[in-house]
């Protein structure tokens, strides 16, 4: 089923409905809701990252944002919180997530033209990442990072940054200690990460 999304102008004005393969054909701007997963261990923030499935058309085997999805024309924002139950298995409402706003970011290559208007949330987890249940369609795993080494490699200070957590490898879950850098994470964009950063580090200011 082709999906249909609404459409916008660069100034996030809404100019119409398109289906989604047109969309990422003719680079039309377009809104996603994008939920990043944290947690609180030891005094030491992690954040979660997914794994996409190697199946997946866009970006297989690539790590990436906790859950994600596009927000389809028949919906508001709100109902973006479903990326959450369906990819991951976290049951929340909206209310228990933290805006970081609207981000606005592109990817235009020989595979596709992504014009994206990010909505983008943070959702505090606690019980660790047994609490997730993986869409297999969608994910391979889910994996944890120090949050202050994230935030370097997202900053192009280190190369390199240690994950833990597990990949599913025909239905048997293997769980690993691995180094992943940027390269990894082909999904998200330096322009993106960096202004995602800038706005996490000022909520986590003013929450304590």
């Amino acid at each position: 089923m082709n999906e249909r999304l609404k459409v916008f102008d660069q100034y996030y004005k809404e100019t119409g409905i398109e289906h989604r393969d047109l969309v990422h054909a003719k680079g039309y701007w377009h809104e996603v809701f994008h939920c990043w997963i944290i947690e609180k261990t030891d005094s030491e923030w992690r954040i979660y990252l997914q794994l996409r499935s190697k199946n997946k058309k866009d970006y297989p085997n690539q790590f990436d944002i906790t859950a994600a999805g596009h927000i389809l024309a028949t919906e508001s924002i709100e109902n973006g919180v479903r990326e959450l139950e369906e990819e991951v298995g976290i049951n929340v409402m909206f209310s228990q997530l933290t805006s970081l706003g609207v981000i606005p970011y592109s990817i235009d290559n020989e595979k596709i033209k992504d014009y994206e208007f990010a909505n983008v949330f943070v959702y505090e987890l606690t019980g660790g990442i047994e609490q997730f249940t993986l869409q297999r369609e969608e994910l391979d795993g889910i994996y944890s990072a120090n949050l202050k080494q994230f935030i370097l490699l997202a900053t192009h200070k280190i190369k390199k940054i240690e994950v833990t957590g597990y990949k599913y490898e025909n239905d048997i879950r293997h769980y690993e200690v691995k180094q992943i850098g940027l390269e990894q994470m082909s999904a998200l964009p330096k322009s993106y990460l960096l202004e995602f950063i800038r706005r996490l580090k000022k909520m986590l200011i003013e929450a304590t």
